[in-house]
């Protein structure tokens, strides 16, 4: 049995890109970190191994577990190498196959993830959101429903909601008993409907966010999503998961406030993204505490979140 620890739990709830910087940031404070991680993912290496193999999705888990683990770089590189040859090996992360063999030694998923864990040495907890795949609907305004996590941002149409099937999901009990215990739990970043929603919306595991005594904090995108949540303000992003969840369950929500670059916002309204307009009264109106702050940097053309600026900001709710 672990040692109870008198440091600060916080859980991440999540997926995607997003997640993974976020953790980076987050690893290197006195904290107790547990990330729950969507298994909706239905595209890529994840969906090919999920339909062949019959198990959950290991692409967001594995970027997670490489965002965590304290190895050598070389291993951490090893671990998140993509195959770009070869016909059946092609598009596969080295990951992905190990998380897979793993599953199919262990014969559950969740098992197979503890174990990985524990060989890439890994600062904190990493769950999946429930320990076998789930499909990802989209009911659009015109009432038609798309399917499949990877669709859903190319159907042309804008969502009005999301859900899950098999209606027969469970969570993880250590998911449960860690949102009970948490002193924060941080919603995001990510995609709002395809990461962050496939989470909330498992059975049991969203209720219990609405009801956990810790400050939920929901870490808004920098940046629009086409497909997903074109035009939407900050303020709408919150309304979505409250609407979702049917309950106004974030306490504290963080923004950018630092503009954007001409240069970067071109680039990006070539996908049809904006920045967020993180739009102050509307928010007020939802009675959220508002962090607002420069969080944003920038390579390779990409915005993304300020690892380690955003971790401070975070760390700094609990201290």
């Amino acid at each position: 049995m672990t040692a109870p620890s008198n440091r600060p739990s916080v859980v991440i709830i999540g997926g995607g890109t997003g997640l993974s910087v976020l953790l980076r940031g987050l690893k290197v404070y006195p904290v107790d970190i547990t990330a729950i991680v969507t298994v909706a993912d239905d595209g890529g290496s994840s969906g090919r191994l999920r339909d062949e193999l019959s198990i959950p999705p290991p692409g967001d888990i594995r970027n997670v577990l490489a965002a965590l683990s304290d190895v050598e770089p070389l291993v951490e590189n090893l671990f998140q190498h993509r195959f770009n040859k070869g016909n059946s090996l092609t598009g596969h992360s080295l990951g992905n196959l190990i998380l897979a063999a793993m599953t199919n030694i262990t014969g559950d998923f969740f098992h197979a993830v503890t174990e990985m864990s524990k060989v890439l040495n890994v600062r904190g907890k990493v769950l999946p959101a429930a320990n076998k795949s789930v499909v990802l609907h989209a009911e659009m305004e015109d009432g038609t429903i798309v399917s499949g996590e990877s669709k859903i941002p190319y159907s042309g149409k804008k969502i009005k909601r999301v859900f899950l099937s098999p209606e027969t999901i469970e969570p993880l009990e250590e998911a449960i008993d860690v949102i009970r215990k948490a002193d924060l739990i941080l919603i995001g970043p990510g995609s709002l409907y395809t990461s962050i929603l496939p989470n909330l919306l498992v059975p049991k595991l969203g209720d219990e966010v609405c009801k956990a005594k810790a400050k939920k904090v929901y870490i808004c995108n920098v940046m629009t999503q086409a497909g997903e949540t074109l035009d939407y303000t900050a303020s709408d992003h919150v309304k979505a998961l409250n609407d979702h969840m049917k309950c106004p369950f974030i306490d504290t929500i963080l923004v950018n406030d630092e503009v954007i670059p001409d240069m970067m916002k071109a680039l990006y309204a070539e996908e049809l993204a904006k920045p967020v307009n993180y739009d102050l009264e509307a928010l007020r109106e939802l009675g959220l505490e508002i962090v607002h702050d420069k969080i944003v940097s920038y390579e390779n053309n990409v915005i993304r979140h300020d690892t380690v600026k955003v971790a401070k900001l975070l760390y700094e709710m609990i201290t």
